[in-house]
């Protein structure tokens, strides 16, 4: 009779398999986001992360070129750039806050991108997408 031990023994085919495939649904989930997020910015004024998403930016870089573009464009809302603001709800630890926010167009985006000076290669490359766009 086999022991447990024995009986569950691993193929490290299958191992390679599982692997491949979460790699597989990994890269399709981001590009379905980011063929989503190009869809709506076509649409209407979106949210400078969903600009960014629609480039087919990664989620690490995402974060990081947002919150500089956000910077530069408090700075064209001071100048004159308009956004389209809004008020959304989010729920924060146990309470729901009211937060506002401004939605651009691509047109608008592009102003703020051209502001824009990165220095890592990949957030160089977000903004030449950002101004194409």
């Amino acid at each position: 009779m086999a022991t447990a031990r024995t009986r569950h023994v691993v193929d490290p085919r299958a191992v390679a398999l599982r692997t491949r495939a979460r790699a597989h649904r990994a890269a399709a989930r981001t590009r379905r986001e980011a063929a989503r997020a190009a869809r709506r910015i076509r649409t209407a004024a979106r949210s400078l992360t969903t600009h960014v998403i629609a480039t087919g930016a990664t989620q690490e870089n995402v974060k990081g070129i947002v919150k500089a573009l956000q910077g530069i464009a408090k700075t064209a809302r001071a100048n004159g750039l308009k956004g389209k603001r809004a008020r959304i709800r989010r729920t924060f630890g146990t309470y729901r806050r009211v937060k506002t926010v401004f939605r651009y167009t691509c047109e608008q985006v592009a102003q703020i991108a051209a502001q824009y000076k990165p220095r890592k290669p990949e957030y160089k490359a977000i903004r030449a997408a950002l101004i194409a766009a």
